[in-house]
């Protein structure tokens, strides 16, 4: 996910992508541990995306 689009989102949007995000990072880590994935770059591009979805709710708590 880009910054733009997420810079587009709703706040509850942007809550729910944050906690969607997490909760598949959380999966993805415990499958990995059990067994290599096919793509461990995944992990790191989701970790990017949750980084850049807290990044815009900290921006916003700040604006408000």
């Amino acid at each position: 996910m880009k910054q733009e689009e997420i810079i587009q989102l709703s706040d509850e949007d942007l809550r729910d992508r944050l906690d969607e995000s997490v909760e598949n990072m959380e999966k993805m880590l415990l499958t990995h541990k059990v067994s290599p994935l096919e793509n461990p770059l995944q992990i790191r591009g989701l970790r990017k995306t949750i980084a850049r979805l807290n990044t815009e709710m900290n921006n916003r708590k700040s604006q408000a």
